[in-house]
């Protein structure tokens, strides 16, 4: 097991590749897509979504890719994995939309740059209504500012308006394939052409694609379906296209969020079959439709008994704690990222010392 941070664009400074190396990590996710801007615990609503998507970013570009390998090198660090195509590259392959086919070669090309530039994995999240509804409130530990989700204070039958996929805006002028009725099996029918597409080329460029679990994991959000909202269905996701390069990013607050199965049956399960890529280390507290992101000791899930499920199976991924709750003082984010990761790394080595 691998201690890593995760990183949103306007963070990949040299500053927090050193907070990075001083805070015991060894590896990183980066997130190239732009969205988050100076919040990493970001509130959104039917009003209010994650920003305007930028298409065709040089940041993905082979030489971009390599120049940020090499700059987190000089701190000793490597860059695992990156999570989260932009919506602006993909929206038609996630609507069945005319531009699916010229978009699915542009995914093509990034997931080759990956494998060229020597990055191992690529997290993504196969939802049109994303990442969305979390509210930002004083509910961790001591008053800290966390994400929490209550569907009794949202609309969550609000529709997701045209031009707008995974809570963002790649059109400002609202036109685009409506996301409304379809069902489930037509979501799993678009994720399976995606697949078939993607895997080949993941494969022979020797990248993992890594499926998130939907968040919030509600079965239906905004008049949408969700793909895994329950833990037995990323079983589901490996069976329609088999690959070794079909994998999980293996989200613990989700999961734990779900309303069914439990955590430490799904990281048996799934560990067992070295399908899990990469580890999103978090803790809540509740299910849908209403938990709360807590810092990783004050939680539902016993970390400690997640960590030997991970040893016994013998996972070789990097574990992050992609946010955690903010602190009360002058650097907010990077003191409750350090608190984090000092749980993790002592966690970490009593588990491998037994």
């Amino acid at each position: 097991m691998k201690l890593g941070m995760g990183l949103y664009k306007h963070m990949l400074t040299d500053e927090n590749f050193q907070f990075a190396k001083q805070t015991g990590c060894t590896h990183l996710i980066v997130h190239l897509a732009e969205y988050y801007s100076k919040d990493i615990v970001t509130a959104t609503d039917a009003v209010n979504n994650y920003g305007n998507s930028k298409a065709f970013d040089e940041i993905w570009e082979l030489d971009s890719m390599l120049e940020l390998k090499a700059r987190a090198a000089e701190y000793d660090l490597e860059i695992f994995g990156i999570e989260n195509f932009s919506p602006a590259d993909w929206y038609d392959v996630l609507l069945d939309g005319p531009k699916k086919y010229e978009q699915i070669e542009y995914l093509k090309k990034l997931i080759r740059n990956a494998g060229k530039a020597g990055i191992k994995s690529f997290g993504y999240n196969f939802s049109l209504a994303g990442v969305w509804g979390h509210q930002k409130k004083n509910i961790a530990r001591g008053g800290a500012i966390s994400a929490c989700f209550n569907a009794d204070e949202l609309d969550i039958e609000a529709p997701i308006p045209n031009g707008e996929v995974w809570n963002m805006t790649y059109n400002s002028n609202g036109e685009g394939k409506s996301t409304e009725d379809i069902g489930y099996d037509e979501l799993w029918k678009r994720l399976e052409w995606f697949l078939n597409e993607i895997l080949p080329v993941a494969e022979e460029a020797g990248v993992d694609m890594a499926l998130h679990p939907d968040d919030p994991p509600m079965p239906f959000l905004r008049k949408t379906p969700r793909l895994v909202y329950q833990p037995e269905l990323y079983e589901k996701l490996i069976k329609l296209v088999p690959s070794d390069s079909n994998k999980i990013e293996f989200c613990m607050g989700s999961i734990q969020e779900m309303t069914e199965g439990n955590l430490y049956d799904a990281i048996e399960k799934y560990a067992s079959m070295n399908k899990i890529s990469y580890v999103h280390f978090r803790n809540v507290i509740g299910k849908v439709p209403d938990y709360k992101e807590v810092f990783l000791d004050e939680g539902d899930i016993d970390m400690l008994k997640a960590l030997r499920l991970f040893k016994k199976h013998h996972f070789e991924g990097v574990l992050i704690p992609d946010h955690t709750p903010l602190m009360t003082c002058d650097a907010p984010w990077h003191a409750g990222m350090a608190y984090a990761l000092g749980y993790m790394k002592a966690a970490m080595r009593i588990v491998q010392e037994e």
